[in-house]
């Protein structure tokens, strides 16, 4: 609203500047004073636009200011919250750490599950390794090269790059592995 009375009041400043020695007589005294009017009129509205621009602009800064405060505010309470959820998380691991029985238990545990961790580290490897294994076979049945099958499996193309000479040895590993079981079979 306060725009277009800005707007309203440029226009009429404007108007009431220009229109009025076009219009007018210089030489009947009514037209000069009403001239005079005129102008003086024109200089009215264009303080009083230049009094409400400077209005808007100090309440957009302000609303400008007051979001930038409630996000502050925002931003400040959430890292409140995690820091109090940090400091129980560790008064509560502090606390089972401080009873021996308790972090006997706990180490007891860990040795466990990294001894059960590993067994599972190893076979998860192999089974990667199967299935590489078959997915070149069906690549290498289907007629692709080398170097399409390391793009289609490993997405790298052919070139010098640390990836590709990576992925390039990964591969003539595995069917240095494919030789050597095919090799196995035909002997058994």
């Amino acid at each position: 609203m306060s725009l277009l009375k800005i707007s309203a009041l440029t226009v009429s400043g404007v108007t009431l500047w220009l229109v009025p020695p076009f219009v007018f007589s210089r030489k009947i005294p009514l037209h000069n004073f009403l001239q005079g009017v005129a102008l003086v009129s024109g200089f009215a509205c264009a303080f009083e636009a230049r009094r409400c621009a400077l209005k808007v602009a100090k309440t957009e800064e302000f609303e400008a200011m007051k979001d930038a405060a409630v996000a502050a505010d925002v931003v400040d309470e959430i890292a409140t919250s995690a820091y109090i959820s940090e400091q129980q998380r560790r008064n509560e691991a502090e606390l089972l750490i401080a009873s021996d029985s308790n972090r006997e238990l706990l180490e007891r545990a860990l040795a466990l599950s990294s001894e059960g961790e590993e067994a599972e580290n190893v076979q998860l490897a192999q089974n990667a390794d199967t299935e590489l294994r078959e997915w070149i076979l069906q690549l290498q049945a289907r007629g692709y090269g080398k170097a399409k099958i390391i793009l289609e499996i490993w997405g790298v193309t052919k070139g010098g790059s640390p990836k590709y000479k990576a992925a390039e040895a990964e591969y003539k590993g595995l069917c240095d592995s494919l030789k050597r079981e095919s090799r196995q079979l035909v002997r058994t």
